[in-house]
């Protein structure tokens, strides 16, 4: 799974040209991974949410970490951590001073 991780700033407002490159960008890097047959699924994360803690209290909004929160995420297929990390280094978050993560999934 690549975790999508980046810095929100609720401040800037991209241009209508921005959301433009970015969407060209992110279909660029997603649909090389689909012509591969190695992409599984894909979510981009919304900006409103619930945080639900221990003992139940709920408290609106997302989870900001070190100024980071978690974007979206992707799971491919791969044959190993390595194969899956080349794949993430193309990744258009990082262009724009985000992360990804590379982690192993496990069956529930």
């Amino acid at each position: 799974m690549l975790l999508f991780r980046f810095e929100p700033n609720f401040n800037y407002q991209p241009t209508q040209s921005d959301l433009n490159l970015m969407h060209q960008s992110w279909g660029a890097f997603i649909g090389n991974i689909a012509i591969q047959e190695k992409l599984v699924s894909t979510h981009q994360l919304g900006f409103e949410g619930n945080l639900i803690f221990a003992g139940q209290p709920v408290e609106s909004g997302i989870h900001i970490a070190e100024n980071k929160t978690v974007a979206g995420n992707m799971i491919v297929k791969a044959a190993n951590l390595e194969e899956a990390t080349e794949m993430a280094k193309s990744c258009p978050i990082l262009e724009m001073g985000g992360m990804v993560e590379v982690r192993s999934i496990n069956p529930m």
